[in-house]
């Protein structure tokens, strides 16, 4: 089961801001009338050598100290609504999973996801608020897929909504326009098992993989109003809308635009010699 780390923000930025509002209101004032009656039954409070010092000060401590909750609620709320703000609306960091990129983006890669280019939606509720850009065909996108709602998924958007998106003998075609592939590497050189090609999809160039042993999958689709057709670069082996189906446009999460760094595995070093603008 995989956890819902926004829905968890939220709840503890909402909790620790409602403790430290509900302090605010009605334990803080009754703290201040405690120390004002004290006041009032030590008159002599100050004066040195008064018996009524010592015992003053002790009782002081006892009504004016804040709740351990509450102290933790003053000192985390403000870290909370920073952390949930910057990944809500700015910039959120995904770890990739699977190889369903290859080879532009691989296992083990750390990528920044800008929240704010598609428009700003609500954190949980994933509602648009503010329209600002609409995906474009070639951007690596970060979504929900429709048959897995709570878990990130990542791929290149190849469809966008009335589109007709055709796959024939490996080859990409979208309104009846082929997407251009030139060869770069088979490897292993000496047995070739993949092909990496160049290809352009308006305007933008990346790579991609296939399987030169496995049969492509040809298709036929037009892009539902309001959806998005989605396909990994390593086409051979990626799950994808050929699998599930298109996406919707309010389970758009955001746009990949930097790999910062490299981690294969705990017990390694994290890596940083392949940082780059993903395209």
């Amino acid at each position: 089961m995989n956890m819902d780390f926004p829905l968890i923000l939220v709840v503890l930025t909402a909790a620790s801001g409602l403790l430290w509002l509900a302090d605010g209101l009605l334990l803080a004032p009754r703290r201040q009338r405690a120390l004002a009656q004290l006041q009032s039954d030590f008159p002599l409070r100050e004066e040195a050598g008064s018996p009524h010092q010592q015992e003053y000060r002790r009782r002081r401590r006892q009504a004016g100290n804040e709740p351990l909750v509450v102290e933790y609620a003053k000192s985390l709320f403000p870290v909370f609504l920073l952390v949930l703000l910057l990944r809500s609306f700015l910039v959120e960091p995904f770890q990739i999973p699977s190889r369903s990129m290859v080879p532009t983006l691989d296992t083990g890669d750390y990528i920044l996801v800008n929240k704010y280019t598609y428009g700003l939606r609500l954190p949980v509720l994933r509602t648009r608020v503010l329209a600002i850009n609409s995906p474009q065909r070639g951007d690596v996108m970060v979504f929900f897929p429709p048959h897995k709602n709570d878990t990130y998924f990542i791929k290149r958007v190849i469809g966008l909504p009335g589109d007709t998106v055709r796959y024939t003998g490996k080859k990409l075609f979208v309104n009846e326009i082929e997407y251009t592939q030139q060869l770069l590497a088979q490897l292993p050189p000496s047995r070739p098992r993949y092909q990496i090609n160049r290809e352009q999809v308006s305007g933008i160039e990346h790579q991609v993989r296939t399987d030169l042993l496995r049969p492509g999958r040809d298709f036929t689709v037009t892009v539902k109003p309001g959806h998005y057709f989605m396909m990994g670069d390593n086409r051979d082996d990626s799950q994808d809308s050929r699998y599930w189906g298109q996406v919707r446009e309010r389970d758009i999460v955001g746009k990949a635009f930097a790999v910062w760094m490299h981690w294969d595995e705990f017990f390694s070093l994290p890596s940083f010699q392949h940082v780059r603008w993903i395209k």
